[in-house]
């Protein structure tokens, strides 16, 4: 055999071999595609059986609904199926689109925190009528008869429960009430409130204003009150945000060691200010406690029990007498 005929020989051995290597590429690459189709119509299969749920809050501008949402979501995901979470940003217009948007994508039950108690019934006519259960949470609406279910703290006993602590410790005071007209809790809050301190006429609210429950809202709102009335020496908060917004005002202005602040909820900050003796009180909620029982709702529609369709929850007046008796780094 010539030099030439050897190296022939070698080039089609070659090409022999990358035909061949070609071949089971092609064939491992084939494999490949098939495990990887098999897998992905077996995930979409699976994810085909897990049943949506959906949550609009008024806002997650707010530690109260992330703790909510955090228990439903464990509830929710313990039963292997999905919640879909939406934030509208304290915008009623925007809280209707967003449910129309989850029940456009098929969801199964609707948990929902009103932006405005009173602009819910077209949202809530729109569930009702894709079939749609609706859980309330934390806030009741204007008109409950599209309402599957609703989970709130005793809202009006909270404000009682912080007006009693007040005619308690004070002989009397000018107040100022810092408000949130579009969150039914609210205007129960600082109804109770206002209903106690009623009975004694040394206890006056010289200025209110609307702060939407925001921390950022309440504290221009709280340096407005005080430049109008420089004698207030008592802030009624219709939650903690806002207490704290009116706490960062007193402190701007040298005045939060000479006013009694209330508020309501119990998140972790509010109770160290008053573990420091720098908030008076506030009416502890528990978000974990009701964002289970909002789950266990739900599930008890799936499977078409008996459950209870309005449950209110009890407030604790947390001060400084008591407050170590809490979790300080967390919510109760």
């Amino acid at each position: 055999m010539t030099g030439t005929d050897t190296e022939n020989a070698k080039d089609a051995r070659r090409e022999r071999l990358f035909w061949a290597g070609a071949a089971a590429a092609l064939l491992m690459l084939f494999v490949m595609g098939l495990y990887q189709l098999a897998q992905a119509d077996y995930s979409a299969q699976q994810y085909e059986h897990r049943r949506k749920l959906g949550a609009v809050y008024m806002t997650l501008n707010n530690p109260y609904y992330q703790v909510v949402d955090e228990e439903i979501r464990t509830v929710v995901e313990n039963h292997g199926d999905v919640l879909i979470t939406r934030d509208p940003a304290l915008s009623p217009e925007r809280q209707e689109e967003e449910i129309r948007d989850l029940i456009a994508d098929g969801v199964k039950v609707l948990f929902v925190t009103p932006a405005d108690w009173r602009e819910m019934a077209p949202a809530l006519q729109i569930a009702r009528e894709a079939g749609v259960p609706v859980i309330c949470i934390d806030t009741d609406v204007q008109d409950d008869d599209h309402v599957a279910g609703t989970v709130v703290s005793d809202n009006y006993q909270a404000g009682v429960q912080c007006a009693e602590h007040l005619m308690q410790h004070q002989e009397g005071a000018h107040i100022a009430l810092l408000l949130h007209a579009g969150a039914r809790s609210a205007v129960d809050r600082i109804r109770g409130f206002s209903d106690t301190i009623a009975k004694d006429p040394r206890f006056v609210i010289v200025d209110r204003a609307e702060c939407e429950g925001q921390l950022e809202q309440a504290m221009p709102a709280m340096e407005e009150m005080l430049r109008r009335h420089p004698e207030i020496d008592t802030v009624m908060a219709l939650n903690d945000p806002a207490a704290m917004g009116a706490m960062a005002a007193l402190e701007h202005n040298a005045r939060l060691m000479n006013v009694s602040v209330y508020g309501v909820d119990g998140v972790p900050e509010t109770k160290e200010m008053i573990a420091k003796g720098l908030m008076t009180a506030t009416a502890g909620q528990s978000p974990r406690r009701t964002g289970r029982i909002a789950a266990e709702m739900a599930y008890h529609i799936f499977a078409g029990e008996d459950y209870p369709h309005y449950i209110k929850l009890p407030t604790h007046l947390i001060t400084v007498e008591n407050v170590r008796d809490y979790n300080l780094e967390g919510w109760d």
